[in-house]
């Protein structure tokens, strides 16, 4: 089952146009509806993102038009603040980028974080400054077992089942007979027709789970990772609980996340 109704953040930011042309191209791939949703503040109407804050609905449907993609544009409720205001529960996914603290006063202070936390929908985050490349050829799941991971993995199954190569990659000490997660998560994914790799990384001791993510092998092609959301907790900070806080700060590829 692929998506079929896709949504994307739409802002008066330099990083819109790319951001659009992704979830264009995503949603021509798994011919889906694709919906904007503006979520630009008061404060973008002011300044420098002005005129292309003001013309998003225009230059939305401009693109949608290239892309042979059917579109619906609408606008957050600004006064509102709850997450049904952001049209998130009527997806199967959205697209959207990683929190800008230089210029958070001109989006509205809901996106993506905690629309991320509260939504239910799974999200891709693509980094500040990204420019198109192909997604989704290359994957690295971020694996332990859990329910926000096991979710990340389910509602990324039509990009992985087109992916041409998956790594499963787990940041735990060397895995013994009762401790064969990994394995049953490949077998798993062999169901769906995903031939997987895995990736272990047994020296739990000098670094973090993400610092580990990032230092492996399996990074070295990927061009998405996939991931599962975590509030925080100390006891699930103690494996990839730690990471959804470091991804949305800090990443370089985009990042597939469920909740």
């Amino acid at each position: 089952m692929g998506y079929k109704d896709i949504l994307v953040f739409l802002d008066g930011s330099v990083e819109n146009t790319a951001r659009v042309d992704f979830a264009l191209s995503l949603a021509r791939a798994h011919r889906a509806r694709l919906t904007g949703v503006d979520v630009d503040s008061a404060a973008a109407f002011v300044g420098e993102w002005s005129e292309r804050a003001k013309s998003l609905e225009e230059t939305f449907h401009a693109s949608a038009e290239r892309f042979g993609v059917d579109v619906r544009f609408r606008v957050a409720e600004q006064s509102s603040g709850d997450w049904k205001s952001y049209y998130t529960p009527y997806a199967d996914l959205v697209i959207a980028s990683q929190p800008n603290p230089e210029v958070a006063d001109k989006i509205l202070p809901e996106v993506p974080g905690d629309l991320l936390m509260s939504a239910g929908v799974p999200m891709i985050l693509l980094p500040r400054d990204w420019r198109p490349t192909p997604v989704g050829e290359e994957i690295v799941i971020a694996w332990s077992p859990s329910g926000q991971a096991a979710r990340a993995v389910h509602d990324a199954m039509p990009i992985l089942t087109q992916a041409r190569k998956v790594t499963v990659f787990k940041f735990a000490p060397p895995a013994d007979a009762k401790d064969a997660d990994v394995d049953l998560l490949r077998d798993h994914l062999r169901m769906h027709g995903v031939k997987a790799e895995t990736d272990r990384w047994t020296d739990t001791g000098d670094l973090s789970a993400i610092e580990a993510l990032f230092a492996s092998r399996a990074m070295e092609e990927a061009d998405l990772i996939v991931a599962g959301a975590y509030s925080h907790s100390r006891i699930r900070e103690a494996l990839f609980g730690g990471m959804t806080k470091s991804l949305l700060d800090q990443f370089s590829l985009p990042v597939f996340v469920s909740h």
